[in-house]
């Protein structure tokens, strides 16, 4: 996989400052591993991880390291290439272990943020690792990130509001739109989404765009630029306008972060979310158990009929570069990849980091909708510095102005100039 250190990414490499993994200097630490004992810190985004592998994740570390302990720290993950550009620069700052998006992990990559785990990745699963998430996080045949997890997204619908509408679980993308559409017009309310999409939602968006054969961005020879305004983009983008202003009842200006609350309130027929989220559906706690009984899911189906290419979402795992702690980083992270803590993330509804446990996901109506999912799943463009793209919001900015029913082409040809200018900078 090409690399191009563009200048596009300078201010996260000036920030951090780092080139290869450092240890302390303080007495007591090894030549380059670090002390035998210390408190790890480890940074965990969102509420993705169950509470069930963190307890196990801190149990195990520290009683297979006397002396030592680790914390996890939980980051949002809105404003996370912010603070990992800033806490990543200082070894006081610092946490060991960090989890980072997998489409953010090329530019931490570049940038240097991360330590060297090319040694390692025999011991770490070798093939056996999810092998786009591995090449994403390598640059000149060293690997600086594994894969944590995956996620593709697919389609829970309530059973009963498809059969009260009397609609059948749609087979095409023209089928779905149609579907979600007579859902919000059969709820006759404004908040009812029968497709919830929040404005922001660029995410899930993007499977709209991929459908119809468009890109956020393309590469020709050494440079990427932005392609929102080519017609295949344009027509994806004219879906997803339709999808907001037709059958959604989110707000524009909202993101996909908390699907619970407007679900367990019946505010929703169909959504696309990761196959966690039915875990916390079903949380007795947080959650609406009894309403989470009438859930169904489908793979978002294209225009073909086939899945539709949704986004392989994900996370890698890293150690950090300034870490004085290097060793003690790195048994936290294969206790990460371990067969049980995967396996807790994998009866969670999240895909192994290792293609060898993806049996562990089960063989119910939930599985089979994560593998078919999968199966045509995409990720975003491999520009070394698409984090930075992201940082900017640009992405958020043009869906939630597109579903306040701005006017596509023009949205989409200004996002295409903030996006090349990042891209070429």
């Amino acid at each position: 996989m090409r690399i191009n250190k563009t200048l596009a990414a300078a201010a996260v490499i000036a920030l951090l400052g780092v080139t290869a993994a450092c240890g302390s200097d303080d007495d007591g630490d090894e030549a380059d591993g670090g002390p035998k004992t210390a408190d790890l810190v480890v940074w965990l985004n969102g509420a993705d991880t169950p509470q069930e592998a963190r307890d196990w994740l801190k149990t195990t570390f520290e009683e297979e390291n006397p002396g030592s302990t680790l914390t996890i720290e939980e980051q949002e993950w809105d404003g996370l290439v912010e603070r990992l550009t800033t806490a990543l620069s200082s070894e006081d700052q610092t946490p060991d272990v960090v989890e980072v998006g997998n489409t953010q992990a090329p530019t931490f990559t570049t940038a240097g943020a991360f330590s060297d785990l090319t040694g390692a990745l025999p011991d770490l699963g070798g093939d056996d690792l999810l092998p786009g998430f591995v090449e994403g996080a390598t640059i000149e045949g060293k690997t600086y990130a594994v894969p944590y997890y995956a996620g593709s997204t697919y389609v829970f619908y309530r059973k009963d509001l498809l059969k009260q509408a009397n609609l059948e679980v749609p087979t095409t993308m023209e089928e779905f739109v149609d579907a979600a559409v007579a859902l919000k017009k059969k709820s006759g309310e404004k908040d009812f989404s029968g497709y919830w999409l929040p404005g922001q939602d660029w995410r899930d968006g993007a499977a709209f765009l991929w459908n119809a054969g468009g890109d956020f961005a393309a590469q020709d020879g050494d440079e990427w630029s932005g392609t929102l305004s080519t017609p295949e983009s344009l027509e994806g983008l004219d879906t997803y306008q339709k999808l907001f202003t037709e059958a959604s009842g989110a707000p524009a200006d909202a993101n996909e972060e908390d699907p619970v609350t407007p679900f367990c309130a019946g505010n929703i027929g169909m959504m696309s979310r990761p196959g966690w989220v039915y875990g916390m559906l079903t949380d007795p706690k947080s959650g609406c158990p009894d309403l989470a009984k009438q859930v169904g899911v489908f793979a978002l189906p294209g225009t073909d009929g086939q899945p539709a290419p949704v986004l392989l979402g994900g996370s890698d795992i890293a150690v950090s570069a300034k870490s004085p702690n290097q060793d003690l980083a790195r048994k936290a992270v294969a206790l990460m990849l371990s067969e049980d803590y995967q396996g807790i993330l994998a009866q969670n509804g999240l895909t192994p980091a290792k293609e060898s446990l993806t049996s562990l996901l089960g063989d119910d109506e939930f599985a089979q909708a994560t593998i078919a999912a999968a199966s045509n799943a995409k990720l975003t463009p491999a520009a070394a510095n698409w984090a930075v793209v992201e940082g900017t919001r640009v992405l958020e900015d043009l869906f939630s102005q597109i579903a306040q029913g701005g006017d596509v082409e023009d949205l989409a040809a200004d996002a295409d100039e903030r996006i090349t200018e990042e891209l070429q900078r």
